[in-house]
């Protein structure tokens, strides 16, 4: 019986069998690797990526279609919302792992920040994202996509838009374009309270046409912040480098919390 894109789960199926190709090609997944799917769904990727890992753990909400990849010898199924899961729970059976997915777009962004929880465990990332969305991810300074995700993602992860996939590439189609996002992990990232700096971002994204001494520089003068941070800009201004120095000068005022 053919399976019915449900809405609720934001349901969109790979079809294209180029691009399919493409993005496995781009994940280059190695016998042997272990790693995760995140939606698989009616199993475009799932199965030329197994064919390749011999084995492969997949995290599928949809109870249908968790019932149908059971059957497959080569897959360990989680039937389980994918911001439930425990990733350092998977950790715990070996080494690092790589995380593959076409993510649920209502979702995204949530599912970015609940993985970011586990990054010390992840080789790398690969996910199917809408292209505005990645184009938020990796955008430079004073540019319009430039804003909280970009500062929140790129202090932890080096990124990249990988391949372009359109509208037609799916069964339903979506109303907007897609996209592929490499994520690394950073060797050695900054040591900060990640809790803190997303506080600061937020406030200093929270009126973003504002100059920051406006927003955050009333916030760093609560901290008790007496140093040198120029608030004569606005958020999209500064690089993720100062917001990250500003985030550590804070947590050295206040190395309790």
């Amino acid at each position: 019986m053919k399976h019915i894109a449900r809405k609720r789960f934001g349901q969109h199926f790979l079809s294209d069998g180029g691009i399919i190709d493409g993005i496995v090609d781009a994940i280059h997944p190695q016998p042997g690797q272990r790693m995760v799917e995140i939606g698989p769904g009616l199993a475009a990727m799932t199965q030329p990526l197994v064919e390749r890992l011999g084995h492969l753990t997949v995290i599928e909400l949809d109870r249908d279609l968790a019932l149908r990849l059971r059957d497959h010898p080569q897959l360990t199924v989680i039937e389980s919302d994918v911001l439930k899961v425990d990733f350092a729970e998977l950790a715990a059976a070996g080494p690092k792992f790589r995380v593959v997915g076409n993510l649920p777009y209502n979702i995204s962004t949530p599912i970015l920040f609940h993985l970011l929880q586990y990054v010390d465990f992840i080789e790398d990332q690969h996910f199917m994202l809408q292209k505005e969305v990645i184009d938020r991810m990796v955008a430079q300074p004073s540019t319009a996509a430039f804003g909280r995700l970009s500062v929140m993602l790129q202090w932890r992860y080096a990124m990249e838009n990988v391949l372009f996939v359109p509208p037609e590439s799916f069964d339903p189609p979506p109303r907007v374009d897609s996209a592929i996002v490499r994520m690394l992990p950073l060797a050695q990232p900054p040591i900060l309270n990640e809790k803190r700096l997303s506080q600061m971002v937020q406030v200093a994204f929270s009126q973003r046409r504002k100059l920051l001494r406006h927003t955050l520089g009333q916030w760093l003068e609560a901290q008790g912040f007496a140093g040198e941070f120029d608030v004569k800009r606005r958020a999209e201004e500064v690089p993720v480098h100062e917001y990250v120095a500003l985030a550590q000068q804070v947590d050295a005022l206040h190395p309790e919390t």
